[in-house]
């Protein structure tokens, strides 16, 4: 497997060289602001006491406070999480929202914990992060494995070290404390909008595309629903266990209501089993990774037969794969772009909390909606202008509008 913060700084290298960027800009860019890495001994319900390794780092905040997931995940690692927040600067950037990037991750599997030892695991994990974090500062939100019920502990804990309820201090919280209409399931919404910008730019209709999903989490199962109800033809998707396909096209509810229980949608019956590997290689219209980093590789990157991929996830393609992609005439709708919903929600639920005032769904998604599609016209007219990939023209305006930043900004002292 490759390394994300090498595949991160490789995509750097190639923006700022098409850029021309200042030599010393890309010196600052090569290395996150700050990082902190905290030990998080948790009792267990056994009595036992275990120590977990958490991280929390701020690649970037010349634009506004740090903004970016936090994740739990045994594979979590601080390369992984540098990588996921040099990633999260570029993106809320190439949307033109007003922050700079950040990430967080525990290395844990949440699944061996039962619900009180998440509980402390988590609030034990905020505490140790209280000094980089804060509605001015650092505003964390779900990202793999972690989901409301998890952000509304942290605002808690948070609130409660205040001694005053502080709901900004996260985004993806319950509505019951200052949660968002339509945040959700906007990282999904924002892939279908940009999904259908690249179609019509390809020519394409989108009834009847046949649509592959790898990921059937909150991303991708909510996705799956909204390219079906949309009149795409969803035939295949997955998740950590595996995978079904049906050529004739698969219902998302009843793959939801499946999945109830079990916590896999695989075996799913009056389908084909296959394997997410198999997935990614499925003859398809739209192949849409919503996994982890890492998926479309150098050795498998020959063998997609889509027409079109849009990066549900963070990192799925490796650099070298990008490139024999490209090189095959797949273009490529890259993460800083087409999962950005999620964080363009995250903004405007922040902006409601600070004004306690708050939108209905319509306004969200319409808001939402807006956003992603000029960002896609930015991009695409860029990568048109200068007959590069998608992913190229997203981190030059990505990078440039931070670039901007420093330089009005200046250096102190």
């Amino acid at each position: 497997m490759s390394n994300a913060w090498l595949s991160a700084l490789d995509q750097l290298e190639e923006a700022a060289a098409f850029m021309k960027l200042e030599p010393a800009l890309l010196e600052v860019f090569r290395s996150p602001k700050r990082i902190l890495q905290v030990a998080i001994p948790v009792r267990m319900d056994d009595g036992d006491m275990e120590v977990f390794t958490g991280y929390r780092v701020h690649y970037s905040i010349a634009r506004g406070p740090a903004k970016g997931g936090i994740r739990y995940h045994p594979d979590v690692n601080l390369d992984e999480v540098k990588a996921l927040a040099m990633w999260m600067t570029w993106k809320t950037a190439v949307v033109g929202i007003p922050y700079g990037g950040a990430k967080g991750g525990v290395q844990v599997d949440p699944r061996r914990l039962s619900d009180g030892e998440l509980e402390r695991m988590t609030r034990r994990y905020a505490s140790e992060i209280l000094p980089f974090i804060g509605p001015e500062k650092d505003v964390p939100a779900p990202d793999v494995n972690t989901d409301e019920r998890i952000m509304g502990w942290i605002m808690d804990t948070y609130s409660v070290n205040k001694g005053y309820s502080v709901p900004g201090i996260v985004t993806g919280k319950p509505l019951a404390i200052g949660g968002s209409m339509g945040r959700g399931g906007a990282t999904s919404r924002g892939v279908l909008v940009v999904t259908n910008s690249a179609l019509k730019q390809m020519g394409l209709q989108q009834d009847g595309l046949r649509v592959a999903i790898q990921g059937f989490g909150k991303v991708g199962g909510f996705a799956a629903q909204l390219f079906h109800d949309a009149g795409f033809n969803v035939v295949a998707v997955s998740d950590y266990k595996g995978g079904v396909y049906n050529p004739r096209g698969l219902n998302p509810s009843a793959l939801m209501r499946y999945k109830e229980g079990r916590d896999t949608i695989a075996d799913f019956p009056g389908a084909d089993a296959l394997s997410n590997e198999e997935l990614l290689e499925l003859d398809c219209d739209v192949l849409v990774p919503a996994a982890l980093e890492d998926q479309i590789t150098e050795a498998n990157a020959d063998r997609v037969k889509a027409k079109l991929v849009v990066e549900a996830a963070n990192g799925p393609t490796t650099p070298a794969a990008d490139h024999i992609l490209d090189s095959r005439g797949i273009p490529v709708v890259p993460d800083i772009l087409a999962n950005a919903g999620g964080v363009t929600v995250s903004y405007f639920e922040w902006v409601q909390d600070i004004q306690a005032y708050f939108w209905t769904e319509d306004e969200v998604n319409a808001r939402m909606r807006d956003v992603m599609q000029k960002a896609y016209e930015n991009v695409r007219s860029l990568a048109e202008e200068h007959q590069v990939r998608l992913r190229l023209a997203a981190l030059a305006i990505g990078i440039g509008r931070v670039a901007d930043a420093h330089r009005v900004r200046g250096l102190y002292p």
